[in-house]
């Protein structure tokens, strides 16, 4: 590309109004680290995988060595071996790549993003609102893990009225899905996972017409906007626990000129009235908490639905029953070294018993999979007695 053409990109990034924008040569960085990631994800991994199902398991049933059970049998195998290693070396410095391209659009940009932040909130004439709680206290640990190893975390603040911790968020969204090969098509917009989950709440509720829906864990909102699109005459608000990420929302929902309702709020502890909501939704918020945070935040839905509610949230489908002893193992290795630690802990629940144990009747509770592009994801919930 020349350099007038150059040129001409960015300034089609910056006008293309409220969020991530990298350029030319930020988007070309990107994708190298996307490539990087899917390669160490698929080329290296499956490889990982072949060694352990046709060489080093057989060897190990041939000495008379009885078949591995549990993933930290399985472990004991591989852990050792020079292509795990590579795979959790490449894996690692990935994940480093990948927050360090982020940063650099998100330090070209950031100064005009949370300008425009601010005269969004101080117009007066926005569609939606932003509320911001300086009583919310977040829990470890939680408020003390680097999710996704993102420096800082998610709350992370050093300016008046930061954005930084969710630029760099929303640059990595699209990204993950097409690493870990679950991206809903080749060029989906940005809301297609909350049109995933608005489709399947029909799906599950056919006889449902929402007027007011909740997203819980919103993050930096972009999926939040399809529940406005789909079902027009409800009134949507969203949550969550990180203050630059509900700022991020707020300004990208009336940027996109959705109204949208943002709070800094706990979602195993709103300070919403009982019975507010017809819908409540939330895309892969659970495997990001603690155990115990999951059953309050079941909890929490039940007591904020109407009566004939539609709990309903999307999570990673990495229940051990639904993938092989080798992929627990890799995963586990996310669990302890890539910013992952709540991950086998959410794998490892039932979250149909966790909805039932949260009030939700038996025969209306629910935990399945539905899939979208070449993926499948974990779907739980429940209908709450009319």
């Amino acid at each position: 590309m020349g350099h007038e053409q150059a040129i001409a990109s960015e300034m089609n990034a910056q006008e293309a109004g409220f969020g991530f924008a990298p350029n030319h040569d930020e988007t070309a960085r990107l994708a190298f680290v996307g490539a990087l990631k899917k390669f160490a994800n698929f080329n290296v991994e499956g490889r990982v995988a072949k060694l352990f199902d046709e060489e080093l398991l057989p060897a190990h049933i041939a000495k008379g060595n009885p078949v591995p059970q549990i993933r930290k049998q399985a472990a004991s195998l591989i852990e050792d071996h020079p292509l795990y290693q590579l795979w959790g070396s490449l894996t690692f410095h990935s994940q480093n790549l990948m927050w360090d391209a982020v940063q650099v659009t998100t330090d070209r940009t950031l100064d005009a993003q949370i300008a425009q932040y601010q005269a969004t909130a101080s117009s007066g004439d926005a569609q939606g609102s932003v509320a911001l709680s300086d009583e919310l206290l977040v829990k470890a640990p939680v408020a003390t893990t680097e999710i996704h190893r993102q420096p800082g975390g998610y709350w992370r603040e050093t300016r008046a009225d930061d954005l930084e911790a969710a630029l760099n968020y929303s640059g990595t969204v699209e990204l993950y899905r097409i690493a870990k090969g679950m991206a809903a098509g080749d060029s989906p917009p940005d809301d297609a996972f909350g049109r995933f989950v608005s489709g399947v709440a029909k799906k599950y509720a056919p006889d449902l017409n929402p007027t007011a829906i909740l997203d819980m864990g919103c993050g930096t909102g972009e999926q939040t906007l399809a529940y406005k699109r789909v079902f027009p005459e409800a009134e949507v608000h969203a949550i969550d626990v990180a203050r630059p990420f509900i700022r991020f929302a707020h300004a990208n929902a009336e940027d996109a000129g959705v109204a949208a309702h943002f709070a800094e709020m706990d979602a195993g502890a709103t300070t919403y009235e009982d019975e507010s909501f017809d819908l409540i939704v939330s895309i892969i918020m659970f495997h990001e908490t603690s155990k115990a945070q999951a059953h309050d935040i079941m909890k929490e839905c039940h007591r904020l639905l109407k009566p004939g509610g539609l709990a309903l949230h999307l999570d990673v489908p990495y229940q051990p029953s639904q993938i092989p002893l080798i992929k627990q193992v890799t995963n586990n290795w996310q669990v302890r070294h890539n910013g992952e630690p709540f991950w086998s802990g959410f794998a490892d629940l039932d979250m149909k018993e966790v909805a039932i144990n949260a009030g939700f009747d038996a025969d209306s509770a629910f935990a399945t999979y539905e899939a979208v592009g070449p993926a499948a994801y974990h779907f739980f919930g429940g209908r709450k007695a009319s």
